[in-house]
């Protein structure tokens, strides 16, 4: 299972539609919180559905970073506890900044995805990771 959205300050939802129905025909249960999506909205999202094996976030207008400036927060505080995946225009303007993936690390983001159809397998590669050496382990049933 996986929670879908696009990032706070984005409204663009046609590719965010097109990965739901591409990941949801490939047998993945999508929660998808549709366009301008908080960083919050992410964290209740991922309170509501604690199996959830990841966050995918979208972003077309390039504001990715001012929109997750505090997923760090909600990875500390185990509000997220599953990893990150960002996928879309990263960076704002027609010359990208090299230093914007970067960037987006350092704001807590686990993986950067430049292709939707490379979903699936860094989808398989993080639930291995899991797997292996107990990385993004669930929380233990209450």
């Amino acid at each position: 299972m996986v929670i879908l959205g696009v990032a706070a300050s984005d409204s663009h939802v046609v590719a965010n539609q097109l990965i739901a129905h591409f990941l949801d025909e490939l047998g993945f249960h999508v929660v998808n919180l549709g366009a301008c999506t908080s960083v919050d909205e992410f964290a209740d999202a991922c309170a509501a559905h604690p199996e959830a094996e990841a966050v995918l976030i979208g972003s077309l207008n390039g504001h990715v970073h001012a929109d997750l400036r505090d997923l760090a927060e909600a990875k500390l505080s185990g509000r997220i506890r599953c990893p990150v995946v960002v996928g879309g225009n990263l960076s704002v303007g027609s010359r990208k900044d090299p230093s914007a993936l970067a960037r987006l690390y350092a704001c807590g983001v686990d993986r950067i995805v430049a292709d939707p159809a490379d979903l699936p397998a860094v989808l398989d590669e993080l639930r291995a990771t899991r797997a292996t050496d107990g990385r993004f382990a669930q929380p233990a049933a209450s």
